[in-house]
């Protein structure tokens, strides 16, 4: 397969993931106890550091991004686990962050093999 599928996969989980949690904390299941530009901020913020070079397909921006995917899967999973009722926004969490873990770590992977 070739490295542009594999950035383009993990485009669509980073886009995927990006417009769940903004929707998930927003309208579907807004916080009760925080104000929801505070959940914004602790939960969107970790995606938008390496935004830049990661749009830019800088190898260490896609690194940075796909170690950065594994802690929405960790939630996504505990969120399942605990959750009942939002099981089915944690799993497409866990599915996009997938998507954007294994689409970074292929391309990387893509990347340095062809040096």
């Amino acid at each position: 397969m070739k490295r542009i599928y594999y950035y383009y996969l993990a485009l669509t989980g980073f886009f995927g993931l990006f417009i769940l949690l903004m929707l998930w904390n927003t309208i579907f299941v807004p916080s009760e106890h925080l104000p929801i530009s505070l959940v914004l901020v602790a939960v969107i913020t970790p995606l938008l550091l390496p935004f830049r070079g990661f749009l830019n397909a800088n190898l260490k921006s896609c690194t940075w991004m796909s170690y950065i995917s594994l802690f929405y899967f960790t939630h996504g999973v505990a969120e399942a686990y605990n959750t009942p009722n939002e099981i089915y926004y944690a799993l497409l969490e866990v599915l996009f962050s997938l998507l954007l873990c294994a689409g970074c770590a292929f391309y990387v992977y893509k990347a340095e093999k062809i040096k």
